[in-house]
Order: structure tokens, then sequence, then C-alpha cells
């Protein structure tokens, strides 16, 4: 068997925004530190995603001293700064999918810039730790917590599976169609849906489920623009039910740091 090796990381703080490529991270419980605990919601104080507005995928992200810089690829607005820490002490119940929890109001400041990014009234807001949602009692092994992620904190994908779908296609698709939080180089195309324990380096994961997908993968996550592709593709091959599916949702089992060039050690697969 080929050498699995982490190739890739991803942390996407304000669910749904563009991700940040990382050489290194912090695994925590709800997902990597930073990873969704940041996320827009409507009047009605339900999740937005590019599901419904592509174009949040216009909106980036980067890590700074400062806190999270927001800037916007296409319209000329000024940066917008998220302190990491620093939020109003007013809270919100918020709705991710079935779930309903609490959350900081982020600034005033905040929910105009995306507002007008956006063009419809929205608000920043912020998960604290104090702040529970569980992952579905079907999977979850110890209770564990989740961020705003739709429902696991870490999604792993071998770069074997990309290129096995993009021999498939017309037009290959990258990587950031999927949202990875790990990408992995050797082994062969979908192993990694079989893996029920392995370690990235020292910590170790859970394999909970494969991860079903949606029209977010259709969406070029440079443009926004919209196609049918690579969902056509993979509903004629790559279906569990009526889902189609592609990477893996994992749990952490424990803490530690992970990086890139890190060795992936399988102890325990599905057959």
């Amino acid at each position: 068997m080929s050498t699995l090796v982490l190739s890739e990381i991803y942390i996407y703080p304000i669910k749904s925004l563009g991700g940040i490529s990382l050489t290194s991270a912090e695994v925590e419980e709800r997902g990597l530190r930073y990873d969704r605990r940041w996320m827009l919601i409507d009047e009605s104080g339900v999740f937005l995603t590019q599901r419904k507005l592509a174009e949040m995928a216009l909106l980036q992200v980067a890590l700074t001293p400062e806190g999270l810089l927001v800037t916007h690829k296409t319209k000329d607005l000024a940066p917008l700064v998220v302190p990491y820490e620093t939020h109003s002490t007013r809270s919100t119940l918020v709705t991710v999918w079935e779930d309903i929890c609490f959350a900081y109001l982020v600034s005033n400041e905040a929910n105009a810039w995306f507002s007008q990014a956006l063009g419809i009234p929205c608000r920043l807001v912020y998960m604290p730790d104090n702040s529970i949602r569980l992952i579905d009692p079907n999977y979850a092994k110890h209770n564990e917590k989740v961020s705003f992620a739709d429902g696991y904190p870490f999604l792993v994908i071998g770069q074997e599976s990309l290129n096995d779908l993009n021999g498939r296609l017309e037009q290959p698709v990258p990587m950031n169609r999927f949202r990875p939080t790990f990408v992995f180089t050797g082994g062969t195309p979908y192993a990694e849906e079989k893996w029920k324990t392995f370690k990235i380096g020292d910590v170790l994961f859970y394999g909970a489920k494969p991860c079903g997908r949606c029209n977010v993968t259709t969406i070029d996550q440079s443009t926004a623009q919209a196609g049918q592709e690579p969902l056509k593709t993979l509903a004629t091959y790559r279906t569990q039910g009526n889902k189609v599916i592609f990477g893996m949702n994992l749990i952490g089992l424990s803490t530690g740091t992970v990086s890139v060039g890190d060795s992936i050690t399988v102890m325990e697969a599905a057959s």
C-alpha cells in the first residue's frame, strides 16, 4: 500500500465563505482552531450558505494578528476586520439545519458590511465555547460538540478520489469545490470512505460517515458561477441511498497539531 501523506489543510472561519490554506493547524473538539466559529444569519436567525447565495464564494477570509480579514473578490469594499475575541455580549438563537443554539452577535459594523456585500440584510454571529451543538448521536462517539459546520468537525478527501472524478469530467474541478478539512496523497480512490480509526501524525480520528454532497460543489469558488458538474457525473457512480457522496466526515478522538507532510496511519478500516 502506498504511503498516505497529509498534503493540504483548510479552515473556513466564516461558514460558507472562502477557505484558508494552512501548513499546520490545531485540532480541537469542534474542529480545527477558528474553523466555522463564525456564521452569517438572516433576519430570522437562520444560517446563510452558498446553497442559496452563491455570491458568498466571492467573500475571502484571511487570518491576521488583529483578527479575520474579510475582502470581496469583485466589489470595491473596504476590508472588514473581525477580531478573534472582541464581540458583543448580545446573544441570539441561531438555526443550523435542525439544530438551534445560541451565538453572540459580533458587531453592527460587521452586519452592515456583510449586508452591503451580499445585498440582503444579514448578521454575523460567533459561537462561544459555552454554546453547545452536538454531533448526530447516531454517529457520535462521546457526545462530541461541533462548530457551525454542517454536521461534523472534519472532512477528509484523498487526492486520488478527485483524480478519479476528474478523469470522468470534460472540465476538471479543483478540490475547493468540496471544501475539505484535510487532503492526502497516496492510496486508492475513495479509500478514505472505509476508514474507521486513523491517525494524522499523532492525532486520532474516527470516520463517522461518508459525506453527502449538495449544489455547492457546482459553484466555481473563484467566480460564484454555478453549473451542473461535478454533481451530475458523481450521481452516476457515487450514490448511497438518495445521497451523492464524496469524502468522509470525521470526528476527532484526540487533540494536537497536524501539519502538511504528516503521515496518515489507518488502524481500522471497513472491509
